[in-house]
């Protein structure tokens, strides 16, 4: 039932879609042609002319392909496509289809109720469409498929179709199927429902009757979209009298459709072309009819700021307001305009709300950690909007299952949640995938230094993507991003929002340096020539500890070689020469023995016998040798079972050990390996090219171990 908006009238009912597909498949086209078909542009903008309503970022442009996730809002009133719902408000959310903004695919699945899985009839599923997939699957999206490009010559529609089944199951049907598509004259769609041709849009569309040729065929795809239709909504007298033979009233079969779908088991296929407008009128229907409402959707877990779990999230208008942050644009006029899908409750215009960042909380970080901080603020929120693009139609008040802009939210980021401040709520994050991919930058002018990290840290806020550290071991300003068109992009937007250049340089790895042997050494600091002189000396044994067991450090003297004062400080000195190490990295895991040593009853002191600790030390790594020790990660590779083969001998190169694999129902395994850290600074690259698009990985540091000899100069050198 429709609740009353602040007018009185009653509020449109709300449906939240995102587009989900591989890049090029037409998912911001089509964005375009609805929004055309709608009456809200009067124009169909072109993504190759840069002038789309959804790809509205400059950089966007440049490249020709979306990077954001963007929100197209639009209400639609007509009965022929909305059935008896009054008025629907249909969120249409534009994901980017480019692996490395996969992140912005996740919030637009955590924004939306449901997704719309683009194809192009050009290029069937592959691996980037089944990564894809896997994304709605694991957000328990409910989903139906479009075909794009149907017209297009050398395609198959009923070919792509049994792609699409072959590759995600039984659910998958075809609602409509293209008719003489290859004339716009004539292009028209079949309905296997009614098994009738309809054409036209809305309310012109027409129906007539099948050739004889094409009655056979549909009437089987009928019955088997029936049954399947009716099975997956659990509908079991529906079945009944479909059994016994008697014809399917429409509006049930249409109610079951809706569930079927909700279900997130069954996936109706249509055909369209976005150029057109084909196919688009039977679409529109699908979305305002057959999708799940706000109401439907599973709502994330809510806890207080402390992290107690709270009574499930409700979509309800009377409920506090709880809402998440799903997309932070920076607009060069306005400034900071958050996109919030909103849970439960209502927001008006300047009124107070608490944010509450947690992504450290629930990832097991630090509470501390610089990459998106813990946090909890009040602040007035500003303008709310209506999103088109890069616009907002300006509003006073929005309600559960909206999704709004709130302007000059300055303290809030992306993956924030939004509550009513005597009722302050944290709800679950959505995954955000871990950026993998590392880039030493420094600001090309000395000057810019400041500008940059300013600016670097509003990326970070917006993206989750996106981290920035200074790595505590090199010294090196790092950014993390999710692979090269990931990091290009972010360079893109630091040169055109703060005119800021960068340079880069290679990427090093935390280096540490260990004794090769044991040794028995002399340290000796004498400085005697005339006055108070130095006067230290110092009999040690070294030897190498096993891995991780840190710096041992043992008094065996007696007698009073070594005076009781001056033995911390010949510990001291050792600690403070293995801190810059022999070749200058840290020195880990050694033993050190202080068994004899001599010393002046004036010019012996504190200062000299650290000197002569920290000589015995560089006696040893002479006497011993010097092993440089390089980090090495557990890493955890999943990608589509045929890929696998050539993932392992990939990681054979990168110097890998392969400890195991595990294989899943879905058809994918897990490759887990130990891999040196300097391997794998671009392996985020090289992966989707090995595993072509289906890949991911994680990695974790675990030890360090002696590097190859004839690798220290490439080490030092860096990536």
């Amino acid at each position: 039932m429709n609740s009353q908006s602040s007018s009185g009238a009653a509020a449109p009912e709300v449906r939240n879609v995102v587009l989900v597909g591989p890049g090029g498949s037409g998912k911001t086209t089509l964005i375009e042609t609805l929004l055309n078909k709608l009456g809200v542009i009067t124009r169909v903008g072109r993504v190759e002319d840069g002038n789309t309503v959804t790809d509205f970022e400059e950089v966007e442009k440049n490249l020709h392909y979306s990077v954001n996730l963007a929100v197209a809002s639009v209400d639609i009133s007509d009965p022929a496509l909305v059935g008896d719902n009054g008025t629907v408000r249909l969120n249409l959310l534009d994901s980017p289809g480019n692996p490395d903004f996969v992140g912005e695919l996740r919030a637009g699945l955590r924004g939306a109720d449901a997704a719309l899985f683009v194809i192009s009839a050009t290029d069937g599923v592959d691996g980037a469409t089944r990564r894809i997939w896997n994304e709605c699957a694991a957000a328990g999206a409910p989903r139906a498929i479009v075909v794009t490009d149907v017209d297009e010559e050398n395609t198959d529609f009923e070919a792509t179709l049994a792609e699409l089944q072959d590759a995600f199951g039984d659910g998958v049907h075809a609602l409509y199927l293209p008719y003489q598509v290859q004339d716009p004259a004539t292009a028209r769609v079949i309905s296997i429902t009614r098994a009738k041709i309809m054409d036209g849009f809305g309310a012109d569309v027409t129906l007539s009757p099948l050739a004889d040729h094409d009655v056979d065929k549909i009437d089987e795809m009928r019955a088997n979209l029936i049954e399947s239709v009716i099975t997956e909504a659990g509908d079991e007298d529906l079945m009944e009298h479909y059994l016994e033979g008697e014809e399917v009233d429409f509006s049930k079969l249409s109610a079951d459709l809706a569930v079927a779908i909700g279900n997130a088991e069954f996936y109706p296929v249509l055909p369209v072309v976005a150029t057109t407008g084909l196919g688009l009128s039977q679409l529109l229907r699908v979305l305002c009819i057959g999708f799940p409402t706000p109401a439907d959707h599973v709502l994330p877990t809510i806890y207080s700021p402390a992290g107690a779990e709270r009574e499930p999230l409700h979509h309800s208008v009377d409920e506090p307001l709880v809402g998440a942050v799903i997309k932070t644009i920076t607009d060069p006029f306005v400034g900071r305009i958050s996109v919030v899908r909103i849970y439960s409750g209502r927001i008006k215009a300047d009124q107070m709300v608490h944010i509450s960042g947690r992504s450290n909380q629930f990832q097991g970080l630090a509470a501390g950690a610089e990459w998106h901080a813990d946090h909890d603020e009040e602040e007035k929120v500003g303008a709310l909007g209506r999103p088109l693009g890069n616009r907002q139609e300006p509003i006073t008040e929005a309600a559960a299952g909206e999704i709004i802009t709130i302007a000059r939210l300055s303290k809030a980021e992306t993956g924030d949640t939004i509550s009513d401040p005597a009722n302050p709520a944290v709800i679950t994050p959505w995954d955000r995938p871990m950026p993998l991919f590392p880039t030493a930058i420094k600001a090309a002018k000395q000057a810019d230094e400041g500008k940059l990290m300013q600016n670097l840290q509003r990326l970070q806020a917006e993206d989750p993507t996106v981290r920035v550290e200074v790595d505590p071991t090199t010294g090196q300003l790092l950014l993390w991003t999710m692979g090269e068109q990931h990091l290009a992009v972010m360079l893109e937007r630091l040169k055109q929002r703060a005119d800021v250049a960068v340079t880069s340089e290679p990427v090093l790895v935390a280096l540490r340096e260990t004794l090769q042997g044991e040794a028995d050494v002399l340290g000796r600091h004498v400085k005697q020539s005339g006055g108070h002189g130095q006067y230290a000396v110092v009999n040690m044994r070294f030897a190498p500890l096993a891995q991780g067991e840190g710096f041992q450090f043992v008094d065996e003297v007696v007698g009073g070689a070594v005076p009781r004062q001056f033995i911390p400080s010949v510990e001291k000195g050792l600690v403070n020469q293995m801190a810059k190490g022999i070749t200058g990295y840290p020195m880990v895991d050694i033993k050190a023995t202080l068994y004899h040593g001599k010393a002046h009853s004036v010019d012996s002191s504190d200062a000299a016998f650290q000197m002569a600790g920290a000589l015995a030390l560089q006696e040893a790594a002479k006497s011993a040798g010097v092993a440089i020790l390089e980090p090495v990660d557990r890493v955890e590779v999943t990608c589509d079972d045929e890929y696998v083969g050539g993932v392992m001998s990939d990681l054979s190169t990168r110097r890998g050990r392969v400890t195991g694999t595990e294989q899943s129902d879905s058809g994918r395994t897990t490759v887990t390996a130990d891999v040196p850290a300097f391997e794998l600074i671009r392996y985020a690259t090289a992966l989707r090219s090995i595993a072509r698009g289906t890949g991911t990985f994680t990695r974790e540091y675990i030890a360090h171990e002696p590097a190859p000899a004839h690798l220290t100069d490439k080490l030092i050198a860096g990536a």
